[in-house]
């Protein structure tokens, strides 16, 4: 799957595209169509990103199969025949290298290169990219990082004095890891532990869930894909594809104009029985307004409560697995095979760790705040990601006057459209902080950026211009962000990864544009059409001889 490129960089090209996943690879393919002289910078040893490294047990999409896929060449929606509702990761990896081959892109590609930090060159006018297998430099600097691709691991005392084998769900071992009949713990019950334990479950010897805070879950209800539904979705595309574009979060379907308060209960009931049966992430859309007003959230609330209680056998587990600290679908909503009915098995354990949090590792395995001890052989940590900021922060970039991104991200960061940042200019980020990202479907946004950012390089190309966020257009863009959070009852979950919460010492700013994707388009197609007024847009030469001077 990897290259043989020669640790010696090639000429230095025109944009660098950090990242080969569906952001990068798209981003390549439709830069290279343009005519820019681009390549890619990808630290893995083949394409993938997130799906390159996630390769944890019961690993899935959330999103339905036949739109969670490119766009871009109708061809490629025809030829690619998906086989299950909801994808697994080797299928999505295949699709994605797949994608690789048909477009010809890992020749542009240089694989097993990190990237150790980047910084403006102010007289040339062009970054310089520092990686472990050489220097680059570019005009254009494009990350295509993703939001999830900077592992969480806690920083839990013992740890490295474990005598058994941990692993990071986002860092799994591509041979896997066999637990059959072993003793094994999963730290973390957000979406990634909830698709992880059933799997586990059924092949350890006993599975202890150390839970900090409940999680609504909905069933996936996963099924292989027909070949008469697979060729009525390749039919329908133009429609999908509509319909997306003008929906909130980017998915094929609009959200019911149902007031449920107005139902008698047993009608309201029954139309969430139906939700609940359709499955998948479609079931926040069975009634308007889940997000906006509490009331109605407490509904589908505690609808998922109730489905709690009839799964799970004993009153307690139940009760523990229930989520009472924070609205339905204010952190991520996961989908799930058999996750409840998994504690009806006698070989799994919950422990409630906000009531007794962890204390430390020892050699043997987890010791608790009480002094009770947790034996085990494999510790597997399913704590997710230093979301949206981390993977950006961990690049080491550094703009004008060589100021950090850490530091200029010190309160928390700070986007325009989450597409640039003020004081670093000729950088854009692909689904940034500031953009509506993890709260949409993602090939959506990323192809939406991506066309947005080829556009305005083939403009700054045409007039030799660099770009950059004016501070003020970065300053409305954050409050306008922060306003249409507040405007939802997303940050009420206080320990969401949307705000940082989930990583010791991160600033709380929630990180994702909760002004829907349809809105979100229409505001990125504005400033362009305006001609980019949020950008201070300046001749090159100009600004090389000024800071000469």
């Amino acid at each position: 799957m990897g290259n043989d490129l020669p640790a010696d960089p090639p000429a230095d090209p025109e944009v660098l595209v950090i990242g080969a996943g569906f952001a990068g690879l798209y981003a390549i393919h439709r830069l290279r169509s343009l005519g820019f002289a681009v390549h890619g910078l990808e630290a893995a040893d083949g394409v993938g990103g997130t799906w390159y490294w996630n390769r944890y047990p019961g690993a899935r999409c959330d999103s339905e199969s036949y739109y969670y896929c490119y766009s871009f060449s109708r061809e490629l929606e025809q030829e690619w025949d998906w086989t299950e509702r909801y994808p697994g990761q080797a299928e999505i990896l295949a699709y994605l290298e797949h994608v690789a081959d048909r477009f010809d892109l890992r020749r542009d590609i240089s694989f097993a290169t990190r990237v150790l930090g980047a910084r403006r060159d102010e007289a040339a006018g062009r970054w310089v990219v520092e990686t472990d297998r050489g220097t680059w430099t570019c005009r254009w600097l494009v990350t295509a990082v993703g939001c999830l691709s900077s592992a969480n691991v806690p920083d839990i005392p013992g740890l490295d004095s474990f005598a058994g084998e941990w692993h990071h769900t986002g860092q799994w071992p591509h041979e896997g890891v066999d637990v059959t009949g072993r003793r094994v713990g999963v730290v973390g019950t957000g979406s990634t532990g909830i698709q992880a334990i059933p799997v586990l479950a059924a092949a350890a010897g006993h599975l202890t869930v150390f839970q900090r805070t409940a999680n609504y879950s909905i069933p996936a209800r996963n099924a292989p894909l027909s070949a008469a539904e697979a060729a009525g979705y390749k039919d329908d595309y133009a429609a999908i594809r509509a319909i997306q574009q003008a929906s909130t979060n980017g998915h094929p379907f609009v959200v019911s104009d149902v007031d449920v308060l107005a139902l008698p209960d047993d009608e309201r009931r029954a139309l969430f029985e139906r939700a609940w049966e359709r499955g998948g992430l479609r079931f926040r859309a069975a009634v308007r307004d889940v997000l906006t007003d509490p009331a109605v959230n407490e509904t589908a609330s505690e609808f998922i409560r109730s489905k709690i209680r009839e799964t799970v056998d004993d009153a307690a587990t139940a009760e523990a697995l229930s989520p009472r600290d924070h609205p339905f679908a204010t952190k991520r909503p996961p989908i799930d095979t058999d996750y409840f009915a998994t504690y009806n098995q006698e070989n799994v354990s919950l422990v409630d760790v906000r009531a007794d949090p962890i204390a430390a590792i020892t050699p043997d395995g987890v010791r608790l705040a009480s002094g009770a001890e947790h034996p085990l052989d494999v510790l597997v940590f399913a704590t997710g990601f230093d979301a949206l900021s981390g993977p950006l922060l961990r690049l080491g970039i550094r703009g004008t006057g060589g100021v950090a991104l850490a530091d200029a991200w010190a309160e928390g960061a700070a986007t325009y459209l989450g597409l640039g940042v003020a004081g670093f200019p000729d950088l854009f980020t692909i689904t940034g902080p500031g953009s509506p990202s993890v709260l949409t479907n993602m090939p959506t946004s990323i192809e939406q950026h991506v066309d947005w950012i080829a556009d305005l390089l083939v403009h700054l190309r045409a007039h030799d211009l660099t770009a950059e966020p004016t501070p003020e257009a970065q300053a409305r863009w954050a409050e306008h962000v922060r306003e249409a959070a507040d405007a939802t009852l997303l940050p009420q979950a206080a320990s969401s990864w949307y705000l940082g919460a989930n990583v010791p010492g991160k600033p709380r700013v929630f990180l994702p544009y909760a002004g829907g994707f349809a809105r979100y388009r229409a505001m990125c197609d504005a400033e362009a059409q305006a001609g980019y007024p949020g950008l201070a847009l300046r001749a090159r030469q100009e600004r090389a001889s000024a800071r000469g001077a």
